[in-house]
């Protein structure tokens, strides 16, 4: 299995606390969130991953050069696509079932260990709370995904996508058509997700959902993300 990450944004949003510093080098107990998702992928026997970046990549050269396993793939348009631009970058590096990751995001081991065990083409872990606008939202039938935006309305949502994923070699063909076909488009601004709802739509795969059951997780887009980070995990 290989793992990809998505690592190349500036985080404008965390004004001040990544003005020197990639977003994915803020500190949690004394961790970067980058060595959270390293150390949990290894942990579960994932060697091979591939982290795109952009922002300040010269740091992410310094500080993985003595991990192994580590490809690094720089996105030099970091500040005109969104996440689907980073990952048509890297696309291609993919061969084998792989686990999506935010750089931004990090769980609770439960979670990771659920997605791992959880059969299907691709497996997204929702946070089943009430969303608010900004959420990744998504959509089920039973235990089957049929739609992920944010632009979703929050009372037809059954949750939050918390931007970790496990996706089969099955799908990587399709996938890498679909964010191809996405880029063609000029849809540079798009996350990634638009690419899965592409996947979705088509019906031949089994996308499924699993619950995230409490455990901890959290998405660092504002310093508000960063603080309750700090206070709640374990």
């Amino acid at each position: 299995m290989q793992a990809i990450i998505m690592a190349a944004g500036k985080g404008s949003r965390l004004g001040e606390l990544t003005k020197d510093k990639p977003k994915s080098f803020l500190e949690i107990k004394g961790k970067k969130l980058i060595e959270y998702n390293i150390q949990m992928l290894h942990k579960y026997g994932i060697q091979d991953i591939i982290i795109v970046v952009g922002y300040r990549d010269q740091d992410f050269i310094e500080f993985m050069k003595d991990i192994p396993g580590i490809k690094l793939i720089y996105n030099p348009f970091y500040e005109m696509v969104n996440v689907l631009g980073s990952f048509w970058m890297a696309q291609n590096e993919l061969k084998d079932d792989f686990i999506y990751i935010h750089a931004d995001t990090i769980c609770d081991a439960s979670i990771f260990e659920a997605l791992l065990s959880e059969a299907g083409d691709i497996v997204l872990p929702v946070d089943g709370k009430p969303c608010d606008e900004e959420a990744m939202k998504v959509k089920v039938n039973g235990e089957r995904v049929i739609e992920i935006t944010k632009n979703m309305p929050c009372a037809e949502s059954a949750g939050e996508f918390i931007g970790i994923a496990k996706i089969g070699k099955s799908v990587l063909k399709d996938l890498r058509k679909e964010s191809t076909q996405l880029m063609r488009e000029k849809a540079f601004i798009s996350y990634f997700e638009a690419a899965l709802q592409r996947i979705i739509d088509k019906e031949k795969y089994c996308v499924k959902k699993i619950d995230t059951k409490n455990a901890f997780w959290a998405e660092i887009d504002f310093e508000e993300d960063y603080n309750r980070a700090i206070a709640e995990i374990v």
